[in-house]
Parts: structure tokens; C-alpha cells; sequence
């Protein structure tokens, strides 16, 4: 077992011995925990490798002894720094794969939940007695249409057909007469009722008759 391995696991005589497995909010609090503590040592190693660039120019070529140690710590603080880079690219893939890790994890379990109660729901849904419920439902829709048109149809109400046409046709000559009056300004008509037609015929005849007898007085008075 390599030396790692025995770092992170431990003997089995240790004395702190192992109270279970983190959950994965404490896992992921602890590697931000880890994330802050590299990134200000990120910020304190950026700051030394500018003072030591800055004592580098200062002895320069005057005392180049304390120019190149300036130099070598620099490089040495930049090896440090890389290495800080790449660990903090490695936990936040690791934070952000555990993260992924745990949505995952409750939405399964909360899909598991919801199948659980529509399955309850549905233990005591008989599937037989669907059909019988709908044709019910329809047979009671049917009888409501029923009583419902009997109640809204009329009841009691009779009218004689031919007073109903007469008022008609006299709506219909009140809307010509209108007409006519806006389209020409004819007279208006005589408000009294127009003489039937047996009247008419018999003024014709009552004329031709006095016509034929001027016509045969005409005549004697010729001979």
C-alpha cells in the first residue's frame, strides 16, 4: 500500500477513528474552505515575487550576488504559485463535480417521492370502473341537457298566423313608404284606408254604364 494511501487512511490502531462519511454539503464547504485559503496564499506569493523582482533591480549590476538570490527566491515563489494554480483548477473541478453530484442526488429523490404518492393515489383507483364512470358522467350530462331545454322552451303561447302576416305586410309598406318619401319627397300617402278592390270595380262599371248612356243620348240627337 503505497505511503498516500496510509497518509489519508490511517492504521487501524489510530485514535481517531472514522465517524462515517462526510455528507456533501460538509465536503463542499470544506474544499471552498480550501478554495479562499489558496487563493490569499495565491495573493501573498504574487506580492513577494514583486519584491523580490524589485531587490533584483535594485543591487542590479552593483552587488549582483544579492541580484541573482532576489532571482532564485523569485523562481522559486513562481513554482509555488503554478503549483497553487493547478491545485485550485483540480478542487474546483472536484467542488463542482460533487456539487453536480448532489443536484442530481435530490432531484432522483425527490422524483422518487412524487412516484411514490402518484402510486398511492393510485392504489385505490379501480382501472375497470373507469368506463362505467365516464358513460355515468355522459348519461347525467345527457339528462341535465334534457331539463334544461325543457324548462327554457315556451309554454302557453298561441298566435294566430294571419294577424302575425298582416302585421308583417304592414311593417313592410310603413318601411316602403319611408323609403320613398327620403328618395323623392313624393306625397305622402292618404292616411285613410284606399278602397278595397270589389269598390273599384264597381266604380268602373257604374262609369262604363254612364258613358254608354251619353253615347246613345249623343245619338238620338244625331238623327
Amino acid at each position: 500500500m503505497s505511503k498516500i494511501s496510509n497518509l489519508f487512511k490511517g492504521g487501524s490502531g489510530s485514535k481517531h477513528k472514522s465517524k462515517g462519511s462526510p455528507s456533501a454539503q460538509e465536503a463542499i464547504h470544506k474544499l471552498r474552505e480550501t478554495e479562499e485559503m489558496l487563493t490569499k496564499k495565491q495573493d501573498y506569493l504574487e506580492k513577494r515575487i514583486e519584491q523580490e523582482i524589485a531587490i533584483a533591480k535594485k543591487h542590479g549590476t552593483k552587488n549582483k550576488r544579492a541580484a541573482l538570490q532576489a532571482l532564485k527566491r523569485k523562481k522559486r515563489l513562481e513554482q509555488q504559485l503554478t503549483q497553487i494554480d493547478g491545485t485550485l483548477s483540480t478542487i474546483e473541478f472536484q467542488r463542482e463535480a460533487l456539487e453536480n453530484s448532489h443536484t442530481n442526488t435530490e432531484v432522483l429523490k425527490n422524483m422518487g417521492y412524487a412516484a411514490k404518492a402518484m402510486k398511492k393515489i393510485h392504489e385505490n383507483t379501480d382501472l375497470g370502473k373507469i368506463d362505467d364512470l365516464m358513460a355515468d358522467i355522459t348519461e347525467q350530462q345527457d339528462v341535465a341537457q334534457e331539463i334544461s331545454d325543457a324548462i327554457s322552451r315556451p309554454s302557453g303561447e298561441t298566435f294566430d298566423e294571419d294577424e302575425l302576416l298582416a302585421e308583417l305586410e304592414e311593417l313592410e309598406q310603413e318601411d316602403l313608404d319611408e323609403s320613398m318619401m327620403s328618395m323623392g319627397g313624393l306625397p305622402s300617402v292618404p292616411s285613410s284606408k284606399l278602397p278595397s278592390s270589389r269598390s273599384n270595380e264597381r266604380a268602373t262599371t257604374r262609369r262604363k254604364v254612364e258613358e254608354e248612356d251619353d253615347m246613345r243620348m249623343l245619338a238620338s240627337w244625331g238623327t
